[in-house]
């Protein structure tokens, strides 16, 4: 049998698809956010910063499930590039309070482009109506499913 002809039956099943998008889907957006000489990882904590000024490092760990020192050292390396600086937070001096600095701020309009760029090339065979039922389906899957809004659940085996 052809490796490349799929083996006759009603083909995969939806859960296989979504774990193929995905993972495909991924790869492509990890490879189009390295142009600007980022991971992911680092992507995602900007937005996290970004979106909850002040935030400890311990909160941020929290919220995006990822261990306290892989996010300590995502932190230094946005740190080291000036795109979040640490802060004491003045309730308690122990805790750092993480803020986007302005560099950061034009990196993170600059990855909104790329990510709208990744999104339409994503869905470049689905028309605006469909596009909007997929995301709706989607989220139901994603909520029901547990999953946190914007964080994605690969940062909990970062």
């Amino acid at each position: 049998m052809n490796p490349a002809v799929p083996p006759p039956g009603p083909g995969p099943g939806s859960a296989f698809l979504l774990a193929q998008i995905g993972a495909h889907a991924a790869m492509r957006f990890a490879e189009r956010i390295g142009t600007l000489d980022l991971t992911p990882p680092q992507t995602g904590l900007l937005r996290a910063v970004a979106a909850a000024p002040g935030q400890s490092q311990q909160a941020l760990a929290a919220v995006l499930g990822t261990p306290p020192s892989r996010l300590v050292a995502l932190v230094d390396q946005l740190d080291e590039r000036g795109l979040v600086e640490r802060r004491r937070n003045p309730a308690d001096r122990r805790l750092h309070a993480l803020h986007i600095t302005p560099a950061g701020e034009k990196l993170l309009a600059r990855i909104a482009e790329v990510g709208r760029e990744h999104d339409d090339a994503m869905c470049a065979a689905l028309d605006d109506g469909e596009r909007a039922t997929l995301r709706a389906l989607l989220g139901r899957i994603a909520d029901e499913q547990g999953l946190t809004p914007g964080v994605h659940p690969g940062y909990r085996h970062a």
